[in-house]
Parts: C-alpha cells; sequence; structure tokens
C-alpha cells in the first residue's frame, strides 16, 4: 500500500469521524449551541466542546484539522482532498455565475406595437375593440 493510499484511507476515517461528530451532537436549546457528546481525538475536538452557536461563532472546518494533520507542502496532501468549495470548483461556478443569471421569463421583451394603416376606417367610434385611450 503506497504513502498516498495511506493518506486517502486516514482522510476517508476523518471524514467518517466528521459525520459522526455532526450527527450525534447534543443541541442545547436553551442557549442554543451544539455540544459534542464524546471525544474525538483525531478531529482535536473533546467531550463537551461547542461546535456550533448562534452568533460571531465560527464552527470547526475540517479542511483546517487535515492541514494540521498533513503538512501543506504534501503533494499527498493535495491530491487526497478535493478543493474546498469556498476556493473554487463547481459549486463556487454555481454560486458566482449561474444563481445570479435571470430565468427566461424575465427577459422576454414586449410585444412590438401593431402597425396601423392611416386610411383604416374607426371601429367604435375611433375607440376600437379593446377601448384603450389614445
Amino acid at each position: 500500500m503506497s504513502s498516498f493510499d495511506k493518506k486517502k484511507e486516514f482522510v476517508e476515517e476523518l471524514k467518517e469521524q466528521w459525520k459522526m461528530l455532526w450527527r450525534y451532537r447534543i443541541d442545547d436549546k436553551v442557549r442554543a449551541e451544539g455540544i459534542s457528546d464524546k471525544d474525538y481525538s483525531q478531529l482535536f475536538v473533546e467531550r463537551g466542546t461547542v461546535i456550533m452557536a448562534t452568533r460571531k461563532f465560527k464552527p470547526p472546518d475540517f479542511y483546517e484539522i487535515l492541514q494540521q494533520h498533513f503538512s501543506s507542502a504534501s503533494r499527498d496532501f493535495n491530491d487526497a482532498l478535493p478543493p474546498n468549495p469556498a476556493v473554487g470548483g463547481w459549486g463556487k461556478f454555481i454560486r458566482n455565475v449561474l444563481k445570479i443569471q435571470k430565468p427566461l421569463a424575465r427577459r422576454r421583451r414586449n410585444a412590438p406595437e401593431p402597425i396601423r394603416k392611416e386610411n383604416q376606417q374607426l371601429k367604435k367610434c375611433g375607440r376600437g375593440w379593446l377601448h384603450f385611450k389614445r
């Protein structure tokens, strides 16, 4: 097994723990916080650590945890991970380009004014069939 495979397996292990951390957290409704229910040593989270709160709180970031485990200069680290959605990739393209475009229904142009002949006989005393004012 190569070092790349070992690191990829380690990342998958961290992902499983990350999912468990968020799935089995304790929600404190009085303080509006989410608290970890047990120790996650590989994620650097101890039992009772606040992982989710309402105001001005920075939750733990999976990519920062991975950077703590691996040196950022390692090529295998960059190959083992997908890019962070905030940095780039399809997710950023969708957020910045596709969601900004207006739907086709809003881009339709108004129908052109009908061309009327000057010598045509007026109907309804010049009011026309739709009774619009000139």
